[in-house]
């Protein structure tokens, strides 16, 4: 499996983990003992959750300014031609 595609399945789990979570503090179910320890969990998953979508952003910037600069080239190059 690829790194993209670990890190993929890491961010659907950590979410699907964190909606768990969510839903079983909803519910009303739960102890204080065990809601608190729920929410320290959602704040952890959040946590890393963001991180990994603050990385996705940068790594979408990244190509994006790539793919600019590539095509600015380009652009160049016909203008030369």
């Amino acid at each position: 499996m690829a790194k993209d595609d670990s890190k993929n399945v890491d961010f659907e789990k950590d979410l699907a983990r964190l909606e768990s979570l969510i839903g079983e503090l909803e519910s009303g179910d739960l102890n204080l003992e065990q809601g608190v320890e729920h929410y320290r969990k959602g704040v952890e998953l959040l946590g890393t959750l963001n991180r990994s979508l603050s990385a996705a952003e940068q790594r979408v910037e990244e190509l994006t300014t790539a793919l600019q600069a590539e095509l600015a080239d380009l652009d160049q190059d016909a203008d030369d031609a």
